[in-house]
């Protein structure tokens, strides 16, 4: 140590000048840092957005009191939200309230509902955040599941807001929310992404877009928005480059104690939601999905239990709109009411009410904007519709507000179609100036079908097969039945019955399986705790009914089978069909008489002329889908035969023969000239063309052509794809084997037959999202068959046209077999 020590004075001693100088430098620099060293100002607090409340809710705020408070200052809109309904479960349900003629290809009416969001405002910091809510994804929090449930289903926040002001008791916390409803928040948008890519939509133009009202309620606030976007090609007025909407977004308090829901049954019709629940014991989540109904629980349980009638807590009620005219209320208030029976079934009495709108002296604060009230909305425009949304809990499923549309114009669709279908075998219809007493009847079961949407139904496309064919000819069958099972069919009319037929019933009504889905879906199952403890009684309400056709539940979307389709009535298309042509030729006959003739105008005869093609065209599309059809029978594993079944080789034999007769022949009756030439100056022969053309599409599609060749693996004896293309070229192109000359009409199928076949041998599958897409087109037996029938009808073809033919029909073969070749070879 001694001689480190040493070692380092030495060294200290024989560096003391250098140390010197550099001492020196070094304080040279410090007095030149002094100079210009700048010394940090002390940290500000940040400025807080947060004013005074009467900064921001000034004495010139136009309040409304409810859910929130909302004021209006200047152009600026605020929510005084309460702190205690902060996290609260809400509905945030966006309505397109006006809109453009075509938007959405027709397919989207004024009161569509574009998105529904369970929402819960979060406080954040100094921000209100919206964050949408999911119960798709469940688990009681009390299991450790829960915690993993959460984190992998995180709430996306919609919006965030800054705190502007907190109530003068700090009870409630205010925000601006003028951007949130002014601007394109795309998520309560009524513009899709599918339409802004079909309209090329630009943008919001902010100058041309503003809120309308925003009015708050005891339960929910109604904001109306007019919005206008920027859309390189509009659905119509294309030159103004411009899209406008009205747009109702509904925000809506959820209940606070949740309904017990019930479990759903694919074999019961019910408008349904699903959850995953994560509750499981089993080796997966199960999916659990409930039916969407009221909250219908009796004054007595003791009594009901009993199978006594008794009256709910709170029954159903729906208010007549005061735009109503007097003179149609008692039609809607029928309609409404038209629903007691069947719930008298359930076990409730005066379930359902229809009132009329209270006074201003009643209440001079009811408005159908407050969801506490349920509304028969009467619209005056032209649109010729009605409808039955609702508005359900994510949660439970629970029905907690509905509003029926009635648009104005929607009783002349059923003038119309009453005329067109019955005018043959009944008298009253035949006439432009329908009596008020069927029209009122008409009205009142399209308001009893919407409601029953509005109860929780969809439609049940089965329940019109459920009659045969010749029960529509008797008058005291169809007095009692009616013309459907079931009131949510699409069978408006009996067209089945003939001139001469005594008492029968034109107009539909409630049937049987409507007792039977409200009895299944709101009678009330006494000492059950859960959901999961009513399967067994609700299951066996079905087995008891199994079998029985009038009580099968038929899907609107089982497009292949030929027991459930829209606007059909009877259990065979063929014979159904085939009375409803023999009425509609009538009608086409006397279609002048009862409108021109009468007016001393052509207006009326021209529409009805264009529905009554549409009439021919469906009676047409009832009998094609018995081609390729597949029965479907929702049956659980407990219940005997198959879900899916083929329809049988005998009857698509039926089919086929009905169609080449009756859809592909030429139209000598349905081409009127008394009527196309005081309503029309051209364009007759294609008209017709196209109907035919659409139906002979829809025989040669990919899906069904799939079906038969899935029907031929599944016995020998089923009618096959190959059945179906070489009937379609022999009837089709049945002039060929006969030496026949060939009409116009006859002409233009053909070419179109020609046009199908092309199709098939050169395009894919494109999928609708329908589930059609089930097969790859190229590598099946597609491609061979067409162009083995393609080879057949060529030689057919090359051997008629020397024969002894008009020079159309030369000239039509040659032109035939060119388009033929360059589908076999196109280089």
């Amino acid at each position: 140590m001694r001689k480190i020590f040493i070692l380092t004075t030495l060294a200290g001693f024989l560096f003391v000048p250098n140390i010197t100088v550099a001492q020196k430098e070094w304080h040279k620099r410090e007095k030149k840092n002094k100079k210009t060293e700048v010394v940090a100002p002390a940290e500000k607090k940040p400025e807080t957005t947060i004013k005074e409340y009467s900064k921001v809710i000034t004495k010139d705020a136009i309040s409304d009191p409810g859910l929130f408070t909302v004021h209006k200052v200047d152009k600026k809109y605020f929510f005084e939200i309460p702190n205690a309904l902060l996290d609260k479960d809400m509905l945030l349900v966006s309505r397109l309230s006006k809109l453009p003629s075509n938007l959405g290809g027709g397919y989207v009416n004024a009161g569509s509902e574009t998105n529904e969001q369970l929402i819960v405002w979060q406080r954040f910091q100094d921000k209100i955040l919206i964050k949408i809510k999911s119960y798709a994804a469940v688990a009681n929090d009390s299991l450790p599941i829960s915690i993993s449930v959460k984190n992998n289903n995180y709430e996306p926040t919609l919006f965030a807001f800054d705190i502007v002001a907190f109530s003068k008791d700090s009870l409630n916390t205010v925000i601006d929310v003028t951007k949130f409803y002014s601007t394109d928040v795309k998520s309560i948008s009524g513009i899709s992404s599918n339409m802004r890519e079909s309209y090329k939509v630009k943008g919001l133009d902010e100058s041309r877009s503003f809120i309308n009202t925003m009015r708050s309620f005891p339960m929910n606030i109604e904001v109306i928005q007019d919005f206008t976007y920027n859309a390189a090609k509009p659905p119509v007025l294309q030159d103004s480059e411009t899209i406008s909407v009205q747009m109702n977004q509904s925000m809506i308090l959820l209940p606070e104690k949740l309904m017990q829901p019930r479990l759903a049954d694919p074999r019961v019709g019910w408008f349904t939601m699903s959850q995953y629940d994560y509750n499981s014991e089993e080796l997966k989540s199960d999916n659990k999905t409930y039916i969407r109904r009221w909250r219908l629980e009796p004054k007595d349980p003791i009594a009901y239990a009993k199978g006594e009638l008794v009256e709910p807590i709170k029954p159903i009620v729906y208010y007549i709109d005061p735009a109503t005219p007097e003179k149609l209320r008692k039609y809607i208030k029928a309609g409404i009411e038209e629903w007691q029976k069947p719930f008298e079934t359930a076990g409730f009495k005066n379930a359902i009410i229809a009132k009329d709108p209270p006074t201003k002296e009643e209440d001079p604060d009811f408005s159908p904007e407050d969801m506490r009230y349920s509304v028969v909305r009467y619209v005056a425009s032209t649109t010729r519709n009605a409808v039955g949304p609702s508005i359900s809990d994510p949660r439970t499923g629970e029905i907690i507000e509905s509003d029926i549309i009635w648009y104005h114009n929607h009783l002349r669709s059923y003038r119309n179609r009453y005329l067109l279908e019955t005018g043959a075998a009944n008298p009253s219809a035949r006439t432009l100036n329908t009596s008020e007493e069927e029209m009122g009847e008409m009205m009142r079961f399209v308001i009893a079908h919407e409601v029953g949407h509005a109860l929780g139904f969809p439609h049940n496309m089965g329940a019109s097969c459920a009659y045969d064919v010749e029960s529509y000819r008797d008058g005291e069958f169809t007095q009692k039945n009616g013309i459907a099972a079931s009131l949510m069919d699409y069978a408006r009319f009996n067209y089945i019955a003939q001139p001469g037929d005594k008492g029968v019933r034109f107009i539909r009504q409630m049937g049987p399986y409507d007792h039977y889905a409200v009895n299944w879906g709101y009678r009330m199952i006494p000492n059950v705790t859960s959901p999961e403890a009513e399967v067994a009684t609700l299951d066996q309400w079905i087995l008891e009914k199994a079998g029985d056709p009038i009580y099968k539940y038929g899907k609107q979307s089982s497009s292949f089978d030929p027991s459930s389709q829209t606007e059909d009535i009877g259990n065979n298309a063929m014979k159904a069909s085939t009375y409803g042509l023999k009425n509609l030729q009538y009608v086409a006959a006397h279609l002048a008489e009862w409108t021109s003739d009468t007016t001393n105008n052509y207006e009326d005869l021209s529409e009805l002329y264009s529905e009554l093609l549409g009439v021919w065209g469906r009676y047409i599309g009832h009998v094609v889908t018995n081609i390729g059809g597949v029965h479907e029978d929702t049956k659980k594993p407990n219940q005997k035969g198959a879900v899916y079944s083929v329809v049988s080789k005998t009857q698509q034999q039926e089919a086929m023969a009905w169609l080449q007769e009756n859809a592909f022949a030429s139209p000598t009756w349905l081409i009127n000239m008394q009527t196309l030439q005081n309503t029309e100056y051209a364009g007759y022969t294609d008209r017709f063309r196209a109907v035919q053309a659409r139906h002979l599409n829809s025989l040669l599609s990919f899906d069904r052509i799939g079906r038969l060749m899935d029907a031929e693996v599944q016995g020998p004896n089923n009618y096959k794809a190959l059945d179906l293309l070489r009937d379609m070229r022999q009837g089709i192109w049945k002039e060929v084997s006969a030496a026949a000359n060939v009409t116009i009409y006859r002409r233009n199928l053909q070419r179109a037959y020609i046009e199908r076949m092309a199709y098939l041998m050169q395009e894919e599958i494109k999928s609708t999202g329908r589930g059609d897409d089930y097969y790859n087109v190229s590598q099946s037996d597609v491609r061979a068959l067409v162009r083995g029938e393609l080879k057949a009808l060529k030689t057919q073809l090359a051997t008629a046209k020397n024969g002894a033919l008009n020079t159309e029909t030369r000239y039509h073969y040659d032109d035939c077999i060119a388009r033929i070749e360059l589908v076999l070879d196109p280089k």
